[in-house]
């Protein structure tokens, strides 16, 4: 495999690693309201778990409350179940055929601890970085050792993808200090 071919696999999947940490930090609770924070909630409709996001329609009127409007009214009760028993701490008001969510202020105790949540979600996504590097690393060296590219353009790869790597590590740990200064501040 060409090395310029190997390498973009690779960033490929260090991208899919970034993507995944910004949907975590999307469904992290801030203190402002964000539909976000339930879009990728699982329901039991019909006895399927599916995202709330394509059962009803959400919006965060103002900063302290989340509006989920379902498509079918039946899905009430079933959306309020899984806003319950899910890890989000919030009490759903069902109000005709629409549910409010009321999101309270956070403590500084609970943002500290957000806080520290999310720099571990920055250290998980690092570490799969690196181990992508690894992965491609060990693949340059293969590919040397089959004789289908020299010393050269392996060590050339290398440096590229440690270049790659630190490039996305700084991308994390800017979104983690981005994300840290906005739990703070609200």
């Amino acid at each position: 495999m060409p090395i310029k071919k190997l390498i973009d696999t690779h960033r490929q999947n260090m991208q899919k690693a970034m993507d995944h940490l910004q949907g975590e930090l999307r469904s992290v609770r801030t203190g402002r309201a964000s539909t976000g924070l339930v879009e990728n909630l699982r329901v039991e409709y019909y006895g399927t778990p599916t995202p709330l996001n394509q059962l009803a329609t959400l919006a965060a009127p103002d900063a302290t409350m989340i509006l989920i409007k379902p498509f079918d009214p039946a899905a009430l009760k079933d959306i309020e179940k899984a806003i319950k028993t899910s890890d989000l701490s919030l009490a759903p008001i069902l109000d005709g055929k629409v549910i409010r969510l009321n999101i309270p202020p956070l403590s500084e105790e609970r943002r500290t601890q957000i806080v520290s949540q999310i720099k571990q979600m920055g250290e998980q996504t690092k570490v799969s970085i690196r181990n992508i590097r690894r992965d491609a690393n060990k693949d340059l060296d293969d590919e040397e050792k089959k004789k289908l590219i020299s010393e050269d353009e392996r060590d050339k790869g290398k440096k590229d993808m440690d270049n790659i790597t630190k490039d996305f590590t700084n991308n994390v740990e800017d979104m983690i200090k981005a994300k840290s200064k906005e739990i703070m501040e609200n």
